[in-house]
């Protein structure tokens, strides 16, 4: 482990984790809505709010599978030292961060099951780009509809027409977060 791995987390613990974990769950309560995350200053490739976000929802219990390049010694020894994650293969993972080309094909994650269907996959996708337009959302926690840059459009409809089974999904750019849970659903603006 190198000593730049012991760097980069919460300086105030205790508070940041909380506002983060507030603004997590307002981002995937109310979809579309983009929240800004600081506080956490993560190795390359990863970006401050997807490294705020591992750190709010990661710990020792929740399998973490790192896609593409954020599959690096850097980010490996980060990730374990700030939450102790153990590092699995795409189909044991609770939670994934990578681009979405680095994440598909998608069905290699946990969906859940009909009894369980809480035993899905969490996807923490990196993107160039998060703005509050293009694809309409609508559902749960969206009053009438709102827009949000997705990298895809299919694929988000094929996982809500699962519902209640599907993966949940975070997008992030910089310091930017969305939620898009597997209730919401997707269409062209």
């Amino acid at each position: 482990m190198t000593p730049h791995a012991l760097t980069g987390g919460f300086a105030d613990t205790p508070l940041q984790a909380a506002h983060g974990f507030r603004a997590i769950l307002t981002a995937l309560s109310r979809p579309g809505t983009i929240v800004a995350l600081t506080g956490a200053t993560p190795p390359a490739p990863l970006s401050p709010a997807a490294g705020l976000a591992a750190l709010v929802l990661l710990d020792a219990t929740t399998p973490l599978h790192l896609a593409g390049a954020h599959d690096c010694p850097a980010l490996r020894d980060w990730i374990a030292f700030h939450t102790g994650a153990p590092l699995v293969g795409a189909e044991a993972a609770m939670f994934a961060i990578g681009t979405w080309d680095a994440l598909h094909p998608l069905d290699r994650f946990a969906i859940g099951t009909p009894d369980y269907p809480d035993r899905a996959a969490t996807l923490i996708v990196e993107t160039d780009r998060l703005t509050p337009s293009g694809a309409r959302l609508t559902g749960p926690g969206i009053k009438e509809a709102t827009h949000l840059s997705l990298p895809e459009l299919a694929p988000f409809q094929a996982n809500h027409a699962r519902f209640p089974l599907g993966f949940d999904t975070f997008l992030t750019c910089g310091d930017r977060l969305a939620g898009l849970p597997r209730s919401t659903c997707v269409e062209a603006a």
